[in-house]
C-alpha cells in the first residue's frame, strides 16, 4: 500500500524543512509532496533541498486548491497531510496517523496536539475538527472538491467525512504543536489572517455539496 506525504506550504522557508526530514527519515513514505502556494520567500527551494518533489503553483489559491493540486499529483493509495509550520514533528506521529488506516481500523485519522504548547493544545481541544494533520483513503476521496475552501479545508473535509460516512477516528500526537499565525506575521496581520481563516472555515461550514 502506497503512501503519499502531501504538504501544502505558503511562505514558509525557514520552517518546511523541520516537517520533511522526520517524514523521510520515517521510511514509509513512497512520496514527499510540497505544493508551493504562491510563495514569495524561497518555499520551493527550501523544500526541494530539503528531499521533497515540489509542485509549485504560480498564484496563491489557498490550501483548499493546494490540496486539490496535490491530490491530483500524487499516487498513494493513502494520503497523509500535513501542515508546513509544524514544530516536534517525528516518525512516531506519522506512525499513529496512518496505522488506524492502512490497519483497515478507519477511513482518516486526525491528530490532535497533546503536550505541545497550551495556547495550540486548547485551540485542538475546542475544535478537533480543525485539525490540519491527517490520513485518509484516497479511494474516500472521490466527490471531494478541496478547492472550495482556502483556510476552511479542514472544515469541508471534516464535514465531507460525516456526510460520505467515513470511519474517523482522532489520533493524539504528544508533543506537537505550531507556530501560530501571530508568530509568523505578527499581531496585527496575525490577527487578520486568522478572521480571514474563520470566514473561510464559515463558508465550508455553509456550503453545499
Amino acid at each position: 500500500m502506497r503512501v503519499s506525504v502531501v504538504v501544502p506550504a505558503y511562505n514558509e522557508a525557514a520552517r518546511i524543512g523541520a516537517v520533511i526530514g522526520p517524514v523521510l527519515a520515517w521510511g514509509r513514505a513512497h512520496e514527499v509532496v510540497v505544493v508551493d502556494d504562491g510563495s514569495s520567500d524561497g518555499t520551493a527551494e527550501a523544500a526541494a533541498q530539503a528531499g521533497a518533489r515540489v509542485v509549485r503553483l504560480e498564484r496563491n489559491v489557498g490550501k483548499g486548491g493546494a490540496v486539490a493540486r496535490a491530490i491530483s499529483e500524487t499516487t498513494g493509495d493513502i494520503l497523509i497531510f500535513l501542515d508546513a509550520d509544524l514544530i516536534g514533528l517525528t516518525p512516531e506521529h506519522l506512525a499513529l496517523l496512518l496505522n488506524p488506516v492502512a490497519e483497515g481500523d478507519a477511513d482518516m485519522t486526525l491528530g490532535i496536539f497533546s503536550r505541545g504548547r497550551a495556547a495550540t493544545d486548547l485551540a485542538q481541544a475546542i475544535t478537533p475538527w480543525l485539525s490540519g494533520q491527517r490520513a485518509v483513503r484516497r479511494d474516500t476521496l472521490v466527490g471531494l472538491d478541496a478547492g472550495i475552501a482556502r483556510f476552511g479545508l479542514e472544515a469541508a473535509l471534516t464535514r465531507y467525512a460525516r456526510r460520505a460516512g467515513l470511519r474517523v477516528r482522532q489520533v493524539t500526537l504528544p508533543d506537537l504543536t505550531h507556530v501560530m499565525k501571530e508568530e509568523k506575521m505578527g499581531a496585527v496581520r496575525g490577527v487578520i489572517s486568522r478572521l480571514r481563516m474563520y470566514r473561510d472555515i464559515l463558508r465550508s461550514l455553509v456550503s453545499r455539496d
